[in-house]
């Protein structure tokens, strides 16, 4: 079982690892000492982990009260993920990558030869467009 003081004294050494609390939590320790908290869990056969918080920003009772609500998820067939994914607002459209640079290879066509402007368009949907996802938004 995790407490502050171990987590506290926890250091960073060369290589990043893990120290386990219970029931699947665990907080990991980066080689610049940055202290996450993630809980690891397994749904449809794949195993998962969900992010519950940077330490000392939210105190150990609240990360363990986060990781009980997604056991209850878990338990009742549903994926902590997909509830946190569906809870996140939705991008408008004006504000997504892909209506941005369609927007300036639109304004630039003046700008271009014919060949160059379909020459980049086509560069836009087949490498950045798929890379980028199809809202253009990725949340961290």
């Amino acid at each position: 079982m995790l407490t502050d003081s171990k987590i506290r004294s926890a250091k960073n050494l060369e290589k990043s690892y893990k120290l386990t609390d219970a029931l699947g939590l665990y907080l990991t320790i980066s080689t610049h000492g940055a202290k996450r908290r993630y809980f690891r869990y397994t749904f449809d056969r794949k195993e998962n982990r969900l992010a519950l918080g940077a330490y000392p920003l939210i105190s150990l009772a609240a990360v363990r009260e986060k990781r009980d609500a997604a056991r209850k998820l878990l338990a009742s067939g549903l994926s902590p993920f997909q509830l946190r994914k569906s809870n996140n607002p939705t991008v408008e459209e004006s504000r997504t990558f892909r209506y941005i640079a369609t927007a300036w290879h639109t304004s630039s066509l003046k700008l271009w030869s014919e060949a160059h402007a379909d020459k980049i368009l086509t560069c836009l949907k087949r490498y950045v467009f798929p890379a980028i996802g199809s809202d253009g938004y990725r949340p961290y």
